[in-house]
Parts: structure tokens; sequence; C-alpha cells
């Protein structure tokens, strides 16, 4: 009598010899009968994986083989089915995930991660510098390593970097969805071991994340990665607001738009500019949560030298947005994120408002004088909102008061982060009316202190959500 298991071992091997060989005879060529294999090579691993109730695991090859069309396609259409295959993949078949216990009674006692060590990965950080440039040259459809990923960020800041930058241009595009396809797989191995971390503070967990294994490597000039990350961050906004405007008078306007207006890169640019500033949002706050795990885990005595020293990203960012003002106002514009986005905010202005009290290394919460509120007292009097807007201009300080009442606003209440300066304290109904009426004074006091200041639309629409919060409650 015939094995069961054995016998489904060869009809996973035979599916799967069938399927890779749609690919065979084409896999060098770039014609239209090669593009034409590969579409039906996707739809046939979508059929056998995706479509069934329970699907076929995809193999290794097929992985390979569907990252390869995304890492060197040609055709805009094949790279945008391999990019929304692998995804979906991943998302049907996870590496790490939490135990299915823990996700249905959504006990933290009850938290267990499950990591399947022998699935795929597009990343590889176990070879040297000299074999991943001999690698990458021989194989440029392969995996990804700590030099490949940094290689890749270069390539997209020098791209967005050109004044007349087309997001319709296939290898920018190509680029822009491999980013978002690595962040992906980054985040989907990073959050669930983030979250068994804050019950287990069983750092090893984090150490062996892809993410950490990315930026601890010698491969990498972290400080330049993390700078190119924020250029690239704001040139799409702004290269996206531009579009916008352009899209919008051409729509309105009756007469024929200008020669040099793309509508269809205008397009692309839109939705492909967009999902690439978030990919780099949900990067940066992947990097900032691990600094804050790997601070707490420093001060259990859990790490050693082994996993490096760096600065924070947080303190990159803050030093880069101190000494380049004009990319502040875009860069609060793209990071929505209310958590880190009023911690950014908070810490920029005490860099000029004056120092917060002092908190040792081992203290457990923030320091009261470091909160957002913290900061706005300082703008109670004319005086000392003279003194803030000698060394920040009132136009800035207009920018970040608004921005910081916004994502004070979106914060749940709830919300409490061990580390940063938001507390569950600052989300009561009380403390929201004091804010709003410590707003309204601050911009009160900023036109006092300089008569010449226009208020900006962004610092009305704050000062109208402030009236509004005061008038609800009284």
């Amino acid at each position: 009598m015939e094995n069961p298991s054995s016998s489904k071992r060869t009809t996973a091997g035979a599916l799967e010899e069938n399927i890779l060989a749609i690919l065979d005879s084409t896999e060098a060529d770039d014609t239209h009968y090669a593009n034409d294999d590969r579409t039906s090579f996707l739809d046939a691993v979508r059929a056998a994986s995706l479509v069934p109730e329970i699907g076929t695991p995809p193999t290794y090859k097929w992985f390979e083989s569907i990252f390869s069309i995304l890492r060197i396609g040609k055709s805009l259409e094949l790279t945008m089915a391999s990019f929304k295959l692998l995804n979906e993949l991943d998302k049907c078949f996870p590496r790490v995930h939490l135990s299915a216990a823990a996700d249905e009674m959504k006990s933290s006692s009850e938290l267990s991660l499950i990591v399947e060590n022998e699935g795929w990965s597009p990343f590889a950080f176990s070879l040297d510098s000299t074999s991943s440039e001999r690698v990458a040259a021989n194989n440029p459809g392969g995996y990804v390593d700590s030099f490949g990923f940094q290689h890749l960020i270069e390539n997209l800041a020098d791209a967005t970097a050109e004044p007349n930058f087309q997001a319709s241009e296939a290898k920018s595009l190509g680029n822009m969805l491999l980013f978002q396809y690595l962040v992906n797989v980054l985040e989907g191995d990073f959050q669930p071991r983030n979250s068994v971390y804050a019950e287990t503070a069983n750092w090893v967990l984090l150490r062996e994340s892809l993410i950490n294994m990315l930026l601890v490597s010698r491969k990498i000039n972290y400080k330049k990665l993390m700078k190119d990350c924020l250029g690239i961050m704001c040139k799409l906004y702004q290269t996206n607001a531009g579009f916008t405007d352009d899209l919008i008078s051409s729509k309105k306007s009756m007469a024929v738009p200008a020669k040099n207006f793309d509508t269809a890169a205008a397009i692309a640019l839109l939705e492909i500019g967009q999902n690439t500033c978030t990919a780099m949002q949900k990067f940066f706050i992947m990097i900032m949560e691990l600094d804050l795990s790997k601070k707490m885990a420093e001060t259990r005595g859990s790490t050693t030298r082994a996993d490096g020293v760096r600065n924070p990203l947080l303190e990159i960012v803050l030093d880069e947005l101190t000494y380049d003002e004009d990319i502040l106002d875009s860069f609060l514009q793209v990071f929505n994120e209310p958590k880190w986005k009023l911690e950014i905010v908070v810490q920029y202005l005490w860099k000029y408002i004056g120092k917060p009290s002092v908190q040792t290394r081992r203290s457990n919460g923030p320091t009261d004088d470091a909160s957002f509120s913290g900061a706005l007292k300082c703008f109670s009097n004319v005086t000392s909102t003279k003194t803030t807007i000698k060394k920040i201009r009132p136009e800035l300080t207009q920018l970040l008061l608004a921005h910081g009442l916004q994502a004070h606003l979106s914060l749940p209440c709830e919300q409490h982060v061990e580390g940063t300066s938001v507390s569950s304290e600052e989300r009561s109904i009380s403390s929201l009316i004091e804010v709003s009426k410590d707003m309204i004074s601050a911009f009160r006091n900023l036109k006092t202190a300089d008569k010449k200041m226009e208020i900006l639309p962004l610092g009305k629409e704050a000062l109208f959500m402030a009236a509004t919060i005061i008038s609800a409650q009284s």
C-alpha cells in the first residue's frame, strides 16, 4: 500500500515542476511571448496557493521566480502583478506569527511566537561584502542583503533628487515597489516578535529579527541610510503635492495642458509615491520601536557588545529637521503616526525652549516637563514667547504647535507609552480642555510678541479645533 505522505509529496513535486515549466524556455527573454508566459506562471501560482480554501504552500522556487520578476521585470503590469502576489502569499503563509490560541484569546499571558525557520525570505544576511557584490552582479533578481538594501535606497534617493523626476519610469516604479515589499516583509517579521518581547522581555527575539540584522550589518552606512530615507520621503511628498496641483489645474482649465505635464505620470506618482511614503513611515516606526525596545533591554542588562551601538533614529531625524528647516513642513505633513509624530514635535520644541528635568538611565517613566502640554506652558506669557522665537522662527513654531495638537488629538485615550513624552493623563477630558486653552494662549502670545506674524492656514485650523473642544465641553 502506498504511503499517503509520499504520494502527497510526489503530487506537490509534480505541481511545482509543471508550474515552473512555464518559465523554463523564456526565463532570460524579454519578449511579448515571454511576458505572457510569466503572466501565466503568476496566474498558476495564484490558482494553486490562493484560490483553493486550503491552497498549496508556495515552494522556494516559486517564491524565487516571483521575486525575480518583481526585481528585474521591465513590464509595469508584471511588476505590479508579482508585487501583489508576493504580498498576498505572505499574508496567507506568514513566516512569523503568533500562535492561533493567542490570536483567538487575545491574552498577553498566552502569547506564543511561531517562526517558520525553513520559510523563504527575500533577505540574506550571511554573505560577506565581497560575496554580496558578486552575487548581486551575477543574479540581479536574487536575494537582498544589507549591501543590496542600501544600494536600493541610494538609487531611490538619486532618482527622487532629479529635478524632473517622473514616477512613470519603469526602473523607479520597480524600485519603489521592491522597497514597499521589503518593508512589508520586515514588518511581518518584526511586529509579532515585538509583541511577544513586550510581555517576555526576551531580547533574543528582536536580536534575531530581520530589521535588526539589517541595521547591525557592517555593510551599511547606517546614518547615511537613514538620511537618504528621510530625503526620499520628503521629496516624494513635495513631488506628489506639485503633481496634484498640476493635475487639478489641468482638470479645471479648458486649455490644453502644458506639454511638460504628463497626466499619466502624475497619477502613477500619486499612487506609487504615496504608498512608498507610507512604507517609509512604517520603516521609520519599526526602527524607533526597535530602538525603544533595545533601550529597555539595555536597562535590564540583556544586550551584549555583539548588538552594536548606533544613534537612535529619533535623534537622527531631529538633527536633520533642525539643520534643514526646508524639509520640516514636508516631514510633518507626510509623517502622520500620532505617537511618534508627537514625540518628534515635543523633542524639537524642547531643543529650543530649554532643558527638561533630568531623567536617570533606569527611570521608568517620562518627565512631566518634557510633555506637549509642558511645551505649551512655555508660551504662556509674552516674555517667554519672545525668548523662544529668538531661537526658532514664529512660522516654524506655528507648524510645530499645530501638528503637535493634531497628533495629540489623534492618540487613543488609553495610550500610555513607556519612554516617551506621551501619557494617558494628557488624554483626559480636562487635559484636552487645558491643552486647547494653552494652544489659543500660545498663538495669542506669538502674535503679541511678533506683530508682523501672519497666522498660517494650518495654525488657523489648530485654533479652530482648540476652540471647538472648549466650546463642546463648556
